[in-house]
């Protein structure tokens, strides 16, 4: 009878009939008695909404301080009814980090017993009666401890999410550690970790390396257990933040998809598009995402990293689609309005857009992306103190990531305050040495503080860097200027000349760099080939003041050669037709740029990201 009742209580289960399985599982718990037959019971209030209930119907059992399975489980429900003081005073305080290191060894106990159980054979071939009872009890005891150990993690992620709750993010990152450690397979806690920013770079991959794999075992097939073990430790490695070898991520990832047929598996397609993200490859990104999307199209991981794309290529007619189909069909998830305010911001309505980046972070006050978004469009506004708050909110809640660290930086160096803006950027660099951004950042405030050495080493790292992890070369194109204008007040003419015209190469067609390389062609003594490049420069923006100023200076100096040379110049038909095509080809560039973004874009990178700097002028030569 009991295994019929229980057979009938999880068809009805299966199949969502809950009233059923209440129905059948009161029945059945009035026949056994059975601690398990009461916690599934539970379950099914629990299933159904019914926290309340569920949570009373443990207490009234008694059940609470004798099963920890019973244990989570009224945790859990008094978690869901926001009353986080309770649910601590149920699960306790301390997290049982005694299991930490005895969790493995309860494990290979378990897949010991599991292995020999079935070998305790007689002299004749045949296993004795009470020995093979013995082995059964031995073998479903050590399943039961390990079982309790799971749920003893499982409350361990419990207490890190009352404190996250509570605000007290330091006690949440400890409790979600504990769990994972406890519990190798508490993805839960793992991922809570990995989503909220909790550890920096060089910390994920320290824990991971920590962790104890080898405690994974398959009770029913234990020689496949050291597989499973290296297959999660992969799939863990996906998650880790993309900053922080990527060579190790690659390798997972393809493993993942040869051997395991994952490569269409959206989370490894989500790190893979995450990964070009940081290396500013957006299209190839945003090329991830939509594949993703086609084909689950309302799965809200995969959002933030998708409208960051959007917004960085300027698909303004995408946005605008996507974040009307989210509203009206998911009015109820952050993601929806987070969608909202990018497509505002992007359109350049910042009042629009702050209101809706704060109804996302309202939702959940724990969203990323809805944080980083909300200040930005102070940023955008140049309302730099209350931008400053906003990051500041941003960096309390999410430790772990350098962005809002670096953001702070960059608004205290458009506020002049550079001292400030270097122990921002520091505190960044401490938390990830290889962002290309957060190292081109540093170089502009060493530059603006006259360290003019540190600042052409961090630039050399940033292009370096950026090199190493195959990043377009044309989302650098600001950070070769600024090293060109550093090795210009270096006076070391020839390697800034390099530079500049590397960034002519590379398209970045801007009056201030013609200017700058003209600088070093006068402080080389080559004054006409000077007059030619301002006149380059004139060419895109005929109003220039300073490209005006310095082909007056050069024009003086090539006079002053001799009138010849100068008339030579004038006369010169190859170089006036020359011209004339630079015109023409330098206006067509700026008729892109209209059309385009227009101004420097923030980058909010799977909701999380920055803006590029602007490139250094000639405003703070001697």
């Amino acid at each position: 009878m009991e295994d019929f009742l229980r057979d009938w209580r999880q068809d009805a289960l299966n199949k969502h009939q809950y009233d059923s399985a209440i129905f059948i599982g009161d029945k059945l718990l009035a026949l056994t008695r059975n601690d398990k037959d009461a916690f599934w019971l539970a379950q099914v209030h629990f299933s159904t909404g019914n926290y309340t209930r569920a949570q009373s119907f443990l207490s009234k059992q008694d059940l609470i301080a004798r099963n920890p399975s019973c244990r989570y489980l009224a945790g859990h429900c008094l978690i869901k009814q926001s009353r986080f003081e309770e649910a601590l005073n149920v699960l306790g305080e301390k997290n049982p980090t005694h299991l930490i290191t005895s969790s493995s060894n309860s494990r290979r106990k378990l897949q010991h017993t599991s292995g020999t159980g079935r070998s305790g054979l007689t002299h004749h071939g045949k296993t004795s009666r009470p020995e093979r009872e013995s082995h059964d009890s031995r073998d479903e005891a050590a399943q039961e401890d390990a079982a309790n150990i799971r749920f003893e993690a499982a409350m361990c992620f419990l207490r890190g999410q009352c404190y996250a709750k509570q605000n007290a993010f330091d006690r949440a990152k400890e409790c979600y550690k504990d769990a994972v450690r406890i519990d190798v397979q508490c993805f839960e806690a793992f991922e809570q970790l990995m989503k909220n920013c909790l550890m920096s770079p060089d910390e994920e991959w320290q824990f991971l390396e920590s962790l104890d794999f080898d405690a994974i075992s398959i009770s029913d097939n234990p020689s496949s257990s050291q597989e499973a073990a290296e297959f999660t430790k992969m799939l863990y490695t996906t998650r880790l933040s993309k900053y922080k070898n990527p060579t190790a991520f690659t390798a997972a990832t393809e493993t993942l998809s040869t051997h395991y047929n994952l490569a269409t598996n959206p989370d490894l397609l989500l790190a893979k598009a995450d990964l070009l993200f940081t290396q500013c490859r957006f299209k190839d990104a945003l090329a991830i995402t939509n594949s993703i999307l086609q084909t689950d199209k309302y799965n809200f991981s995969i959002y933030p990293l998708h409208l960051a794309c959007l917004y960085e290529l300027g698909l303004k007619n995408a946005l605008f689609l996507v974040s009307h189909d989210l509203a009206d069909n998911h009015p109820e998830e952050p993601c929806s309005w987070l969608a909202v305010g990018i497509y505002y911001l992007a359109i350049n309505k910042i009042a629009e857009a702050r209101r809706y980046f704060s109804k996302a972070s309202m939702m959940d006050p724990h969203f990323g992306p809805a944080w980083i978004g909300f200040a930005h469009t102070f940023a955008a506004e140049g309302e730099h103190d209350q931008a400053i708050s906003a990051y500041s909110t941003a960096a309390r809640l999410f430790m772990g990531t350098h962005l809002p660290q670096l953001f702070l930086g960059m608004q205290n160096h458009l506020l002049n305050n550079m001292t400030l803006a270097d122990e921002f950027l520091k505190t960044a660099y401490g938390l990830c040495r290889t962002d290309p951004l957060l190292l081109n950042e540093m170089g502009v405030v060493f530059y603006h503080q006259d360290r003019l050495e540190d600042s052409v080493t961090m630039l050399t790292k940033a292009l370096e860097i950026a090199d190493e992890i195959d990043s377009d070369s044309q989302a650098w194109i600001s950070t070769r200027a600024n090293l060109g204008h550093a090795y210009r007040r270096l006076q070391q003419w020839d390697l800034a000349l390099a530079e500049f015209d590397e960034v002519l190469r590379q398209g970045g067609k801007d009056p201030a760099i013609f200017c700058a390389k003209g600088l070093v062609l006068m402080e080389q003594k080559r004054s006409y080939d000077a007059v030619y490049v301002f006149h380059e420069a004139l060419a895109i923006s005929p109003q220039d003041a300073i490209a005006t100023e310095l082909l007056n200076k050069a024009l003086e100096e090539t006079a002053g050669g001799g009138t010849s040379g100068a008339q030579e110049i004038e006369d010169n038909d190859d170089f006036e037709r020359e011209l004339a095509l630079k015109k023409v080809e330098a206006a067509q560039v700026l008729a892109k740029r209209r059309a385009g973004k227009g101004k420097e874009r923030q980058r909010m990178g799977g909701g999380f990201g920055g803006n590029r700097n602007i490139l250094m002028d000639l405003a703070d030569d001697d």
